[in-house]
C-alpha cells in the first residue's frame, strides 16, 4: 500500500513530533506550519499569532502498519483538545488544536471520532478541535525538528514534554517502533 499524508497541530509542535517519530509506521513527522501565508512561515512570525499559521507536525505513514485512526488517538492522547486557541502556557491562535484533513474519508474519520469522544465523555469539556482542509504545508526551521530528542535536558522539555512521553509510551507500547 500507498503511503499517505496527516497534519496535526497540537500546541508546541515538539511533543507531537517526538511522539509521531517513534510510532511504527511512521516514516516521516516533520514539524511545520500550516494554514497561512508562505511569507509568514517562519518562526518569528508564527509566535507572533499574526500568521495565519498553526504550529503542526506533518506525519507521513503507511497505513498498512499504523492506522490514521490510531495517529488521530495518539494526537487526542496527547494535548488537550478542549482547549481553544492555547495548550497549557502556550496561547494563540498558532497553538490551536486542529485537525488539517487531506482527503474526505480523513475528515469523516475525524468527525467519528470527536463524536465517539464526546459521546463516552473522555474529556470533561467540550472538544473544540478545529477540522480543516489541509492547505501548502511549511518544514519549521532546522532547530525545531526532532527537538525533545536533541534536548531532552532544556526546561520545557523535561517539565512539559518529558511527562507527556512517558504516558505516551505506557499507553502506546505496541505502537512503537522496537
Amino acid at each position: 500500500m500507498s503511503l499517505q499524508t496527516a497534519t496535526f497541530g497540537a500546541g508546541c509542535f515538539w511533543c507531537l513530533d517526538a511522539a509521531m517519530n517513534q510510532l511504527n509506521g511512521v516514516k516521516q513527522a516533520l514539524s511545520g506550519y500550516m494554514g497561512g501565508p508562505a511569507n509568514l512561515a517562519h518562526y518569528q512570525a508564527v509566535c507572533s499569532g499574526q500568521s495565519g499559521h498553526a504550529e503542526v507536525v506533518q506525519v507521513v505513514f503507511d497505513p498498512s502498519i499504523v492506522s490514521y485512526e490510531q495517529l488521530c488517538l495518539v494526537f487526542f492522547s496527547l494535548h488537550d483538545p478542549t482547549q481553544l486557541n492555547r495548550q497549557g502556557h502556550d496561547i494563540g491562535t498558532q497553538y490551536r488544536s486542529v485537525i488539517f484533513y487531506h482527503c474526505p474519508s480523513q475528515l469523516a474519520l475525524a468527525e467519528k471520532l470527536i463524536k465517539n469522544l464526546t459521546e463516552q465523555a473522555v474529556f470533561n469539556k467540550t472538544i473544540v478541535t478545529a477540522l480543516t482542509p489541509a492547505s501548502e504545508f511549511f518544514a519549521a526551521e532546522k532547530q525545531h525538528q526532532n527537538y525533545f530528542q536533541q534536548h531532552p535536558e532544556q526546561g520545557y522539555c523535561q517539565v512539559i514534554i518529558a511527562p507527556k512521553m512517558a504516558k505516551f509510551r505506557q499507553q502506546y507500547s505496541e505502537l512503537l517502533k522496537s
